[in-house]
């Protein structure tokens, strides 16, 4: 008679600093008329909460439960911009997952603060692909040592992952991160990354002559490498993943964009659960023998208050909310927001005084929501709507010290989310929109060096004829004007390229003709497809200008927050 291997997995990952919940608008359809519902979702207090209660069932019901992060729990708010990953690990650490893997973002700030947050911590934190063999035995803040950290072993080839206990049998959970790392976060120069793909192969064939069949890849590869993952790589049970702020479910009845939970690629279930902690996956798995997923069962899970506000063309009545909160308890995605009083109270006391003053202090009004996204879409199609506006402080904070400057550059990857209507605080500038606190810096550059630049960029972003790193690197500008064709020959993509001169008029850009631009050190340094920009003439940080410095600079001389003239003129490949 043969086992039945069950296993509850609940996941998460880019939760980005997100300890409290998160705002979300909902479109629910009551009778005749369409609602915006308006709510909080999620927060790492109500999701210690649903993890404790998943673990209690599990226990009850004698069933094997995991609780994993899919990596990058650094950066996007405050409580990590004042406390470099300090209260990310005190927070991690109450929620004890059982293991995390390194996200890119988990390397913005260099090793030694990874290496301070992993020593905090006393669950595994995994990266099967990150070579540490150059390491200097004496270096401060070393990775290798850490006792906690699974990573690349040089002297077998192999991945260093997790084995458990499962049933009359064991279980692996292999962590794997992105080998394009040096491309889209800042490691140390002596941590290299070997192939995701290979690692993970090599790994597992020597998990299997071990006698390890039930195997999960925690990885932070993004969905689409997952899919490739699944379909490339033999032996994998399921994927739980990150990277790409996928949120899985059918969320569609109200207006999230989603793809069904669990898909399976080569048959292997491919999971994730959207971001900054505002779902929880869920799922409920049952194996063979051989680690193949027989049955899952399960969704992300939006975690909502139970108070909610309702807006329309028409006023909402007594009976549509209790229509809609009736639409609610009938989703199999949505949970309540019952949370876990002791980590509300350690986040309140340890950390939430340090940072008031700042959510409170008021820079500015926001006539109405300018959105963010990374690519223009038909809803937007010259994109996102606050990127231009922040190439714009650049330009303006870098002209303070630079007088002959012709454009700002800047990637989409380094803005991270929209700006709501209503007031716009420190706190909301610091810890949430710009979190990256970058150098800015000015450099002079040919014409076609530029031209190079945005294409690059731009193919980086759509995976345009290229294995991209990612739609964070699709360039936003100020006083730069691009006309982009993906349907023409790699090189011949920016068909037009223009200059607003302080004339009022556009000019060409000519090919061998010199300018100046201000972006962050970020992208300056080459990366995600900026590699062009190396091949400046000249480099020249400016003195105590930051990304965000710029941007509240801007706030406070009163220019109004409203979208710029469009600079993206795009089409897309897929376009006929």
């Amino acid at each position: 008679m043969s086992m039945n291997y069950r296993l509850t997995l609940a996941h998460i990952n880019d939760t980005h600093s997100h300890f409290d919940a998160s705002l979300v608008r909902l479109k629910v359809q009551l009778g005749q008329h369409q609602f915006s519902l308006a709510a909080h979702t999620g927060g790492y207090c109500r999701i210690a909460t649903q993890v404790q209660r998943l673990r209690e069932q599990a226990k009850q019901q004698a069933r094997e439960m995991l609780f994993l992060h899919g990596g990058d729990c650094f950066h996007g708010t405050l409580f990590y911009s004042h406390f470099k990953g300090q209260a990310n690990a005190r927070v991690l650490e109450y929620l004890q997952p059982d293991a995390m893997v390194i996200g890119n973002h988990d390397v913005d700030d260099g090793n030694a603060t990874l290496a301070n947050f992993i020593s905090k911590v006393s669950f595994p934190v995994m990266a099967a692909n990150m070579d540490l063999s150059a390491e200097a035995a004496d270096k401060e803040d070393a990775l290798a040592p850490l006792p906690n950290l699974l990573h690349f072993d040089n002297a077998s080839g192999l991945g260093q992952c997790l084995i458990k206990p499962f049933y009359d049998r064991q279980i692996a959970i292999i962590g794997i991160t992105l080998d394009q790392m040096r491309r889209v976060a800042r490691p140390d120069p002596d941590t290299e990354f070997q192939p995701a793909f290979a690692t993970v192969a090599n790994t597992i064939q020597h998990l299997k002559q071990q006698g390890i069949d039930h195997i999960v890849v925690l990885s932070h590869l993004g969905y689409d490498m997952d899919q490739r993952l699944a379909e490339e790589v033999a032996g994998i049970s399921v994927i739980v993943g990150g990277h790409t702020h996928t949120l899985m479910g059918d969320f569609n009845q109200f207006g999230l964009p989603c793809v069904p939970y669990g898909e399976r690629i080569n048959g292997v279930p491919v999971l994730q659960a959207g971001k900054h902690s505002e779902a929880l996956g869920i799922a409920e798995l049952s194996f063979d023998e051989h680690g193949k997923v027989t049955e899952l069962n399960g969704s992300s899970c939006l975690l909502l208050d139970r108070h909610f506000m309702l807006s329309g063309d028409t006023p909402a009545t007594e009976q549509d909310y209790r229509d809609a909160t009736e639409l609610l308890h009938q989703h199999p995605g949505i949970l309540w927001d019952e949370q876990d009083e002791q980590l509300k109270a350690i986040i309140d006391t340890e950390f939430r005084p340090a940072l008031s003053s700042m959510e409170q202090q008021v820079l500015a009004m926001v006539p109405r929501t300018l959105a963010h996204t990374r690519l223009p879409s038909q809803r937007l199609p010259h994109g996102s709507e606050i990127a231009p506006l922040v190439s714009q402080s650049m330009f303006l904070a870098a002209r303070e010290q630079l007088q002959k400057l012709d454009f700002a550059l800047h990637n989409a990857g380094g803005v991270r989310q929209s700006l709501e209507q209503g007031q716009v605080t420190l706190g909301d500038i610091m810890g949430r929109l710009l979190p990256f606190d970058l150098p800015l810096v000015c450099y002079q550059i040919r014409g076609d060096y530029l031209q190079q630049v945005l294409e690059s960029a731009i193919n980086e972003a759509t995976n345009n004829s290229v294995i991209g790193t990612g739609a964070g690197s699709f360039p936003y500008t100020h006083r730069l004007r691009y006309f982009y064709d993906g349907r023409q020959p790699l090189g011949e993509r920016i068909v037009k390229l223009e200059l607003l001169k302080d004339n009022g008029l556009w000019q060409l850009v000519e090919s061998s003709e010199l300018y100046v631009g201000v972006s962050t050190s970020y992208t300056t340094s080459g990366k995600e497809g900026y590699d062009a920009l190396l091949l400046a003439d000249w480099q020249q940080s400016l003195e105590h200008v930051t990304l965000p410095g710029a941007f509240i600079r801007m706030l406070s001389h009163d220019i109004p927050l409203e979208p710029a003239m469009p600079m993206v003129n795009y089409i897309s490949h897929r376009n006929s």
